[in-house]
């Protein structure tokens, strides 16, 4: 591809990307991208707060934005802000992706708004400790505040979107994903927590435990007294194998029993978590 067209190709990428940030001044935010010329963004679930967010546009403005839907499991959200005729991103098909395709990522890392970074598909497919949930799986460099950025091909066409780095690749929830959550009318259950999975030493062996990063308040954890920090290491007297051990619990159970770590992780505890708006038990 000529330079000329691919610094068009990014161009056009950077002015549909959004800076997203919470209304703590502390919080450095992530970034977002327009999903139609109607106001709507998409971002990553666990770069948004509670309800309400600011999308800051290419051209400056800043919108306040409104959370419509969210799928932790999937770790994406869905925004709204006022307004039409954003420049939107077009949807790529992400099962066409093939290993050594150029992508390019678009963010707003550590501050830098509109970072643009290339690099080739190394594969796509289920990671380990990460459930069997689909990532795209990219050599492309990411830095906090890319998440919830677009990755493209080299048409432009977005693909993904960037979520972490496992491994010394960079992750990207693939867009037929996105296209199944944007689809999606019944909301999962949740326990209001944004969480990672973490190797754990327990009994002279390595387990899975995943970390609360964040608690939201009055949600089912906050109200069984759950705090950030606390390590989950099982869930209905089973062991957490993977992250789908626990949103496959939450999608069937209105009452979870789960073991966790606190403080130096000496102990092991035990709490049972009443979903559907109900009190903690």
């Amino acid at each position: 591809m000529p330079a000329r067209d691919f610094g068009a190709v990014a161009e056009s990428l950077r002015r549909s990307t959004v800076h997203v940030r919470g209304n703590d001044p502390r919080r450095g935010g992530g970034s977002g991208i327009v999903w139609g010329s109607e106001g709507l963004i998409i971002t990553n679930a666990h770069v948004i707060r509670g309800d309400h967010a600011v999308a800051e546009l290419w051209d400056g403005r800043a919108l306040e934005a409104t959370l419509k839907k969210r799928d932790t499991r999937r770790d994406l959200a869905l925004l709204e802000v006022p307004g039409t005729g954003m420049p939107a991103a077009q949807a790529g098909d992400s099962d066409l992706l093939r290993a050594g395709q150029l992508v390019v990522a678009v963010g707003n890392p550590l501050g830098f708004l509109g970072a643009v970074s290339t690099g080739v598909v190394h594969g796509q497919g289920p990671v380990r400790g990460l459930g069997s949930q689909s990532w795209v799986q990219a050599d492309v460099r990411l830095a906090p505040g890319n998440s919830g950025g677009p990755l493209a091909d080299a048409g432009g066409r977005v693909v993904g979107i960037n979520t972490m780095i496992a491994g010394g690749l960079a992750l990207a929830v693939p867009s037929n994903a996105i296209a199944s959550f944007l689809a999606r009318t019944k909301a999962r259950a949740s326990l209001g927590v944004v969480l990672r999975p973490i190797p754990v030493a327990m009994d002279q062996a390595r387990r899975l435990g995943l970390i609360l990063l964040e608690v939201s308040p009055q949600g089912p954890a906050a109200r069984a007294s759950l705090l950030p920090g606390d390590v989950v290491i099982g869930v209905n007297n089973q062991p957490i194998r993977s992250v789908d051990d626990l949103h496959d619990a939450l999608e069937h159970n209105e009452l979870l029993s789960l073991h966790f770590l606190r403080g130096d992780r000496g102990v092991e505890r035990e709490v049972t978590v009443r979903l559907l708006g109900a009190e903690a038990v």
